[in-house]
């Protein structure tokens, strides 16, 4: 009867678990999909990776590419670059991460200035 009763214990707990934890993914996954629709509109797939490339690889970036970055906005930038931080498996790095990003927005004002 008591391997019964931590069954049932152990059943709850992780009800409970998926009862708390799936509206938080849900917020989550609807509040990326609003980012993306409404920030990234103004520039193209190819760009969108290279600029991610960019931040959280080695990668580099066109000048059309920059101009359509800035053309975006910084706020779509930032929020978008810190949504991708976030994420667990890159967390530990948010700070270089960040600065990065920042840095590809400076060249990318002084790109779209000398254009």
């Amino acid at each position: 009867m008591s391997k019964f009763s931590s069954q049932i214990t152990t059943l709850f707990i992780v009800v409970a678990l998926v009862c708390v934890f799936v509206p938080v993914f849900s917020v989550e996954e609807a509040k990326a999909k609003s980012l993306w629709n409404t920030c990234l509109v103004k520039i193209t797939p190819k760009c969108a990776l290279d600029i991610i490339g960019v931040v959280f690889e080695n990668g580099t970036i066109s000048d059309p590419c920059c101009n359509d970055l800035v053309k975006e906005g910084k706020v779509c930038h930032d929020t978008l670059i810190k949504y991708i931080a976030d994420k667990p498996m890159l967390i530990a790095h948010e700070t270089e991460y960040l600065k990065k990003s920042a840095d590809l927005w400076n060249h990318c004002v002084s790109i779209s200035k000398s254009a």
